[in-house]
């Protein structure tokens, strides 16, 4: 994920998390197809069908979902803010070499969350 955003700084890249319980098993890398991948980003939905079937298959959830900020803030924007619902997944956001987990929650507010990558 680090490595996808530093080699696409100035467009959103984007992916799945598969796992259970908080916990990352397999990171699925999808194409941004939105409109304008340097303000948004949308998961191509082909590798969102596959995804969930795939997981299903290995007895895993899609748990979340991971994307770049290319202006290096790692906190949630008022985009994502706007497209979130409170349905218990994450939302990884990488910016400037780093990363913060987050759960939407009422309102359009997020709050941080500790998650394990294995």
């Amino acid at each position: 994920m680090l490595e996808a955003a530093a080699a696409t700084p100035d467009e959103e890249v984007c992916g799945l998390l598969l796992g259970n319980d908080g916990k990352v098993e397999t990171l699925v890398p999808a194409r941004n197809v939105a409109r304008d991948p340097t303000r948004s980003f949308e998961i191509d939905p082909v590798i969102l069908l596959s995804a969930h079937r795939t997981a299903r298959g290995q007895g895993r959830h899609v748990i979340g979902h991971w994307h770049s900020h290319p202006n290096s803030r790692r906190e949630p924007s008022a985009r994502d803010a706007a497209r979130a619902t409170e349905n218990g997944q994450i939302w990884l956001i990488i910016a400037g070499g780093d990363m913060l987990a987050w759960l939407p929650h009422s309102s359009g507010s997020f709050r941080p969350v500790a998650i394990e990558v294995t």
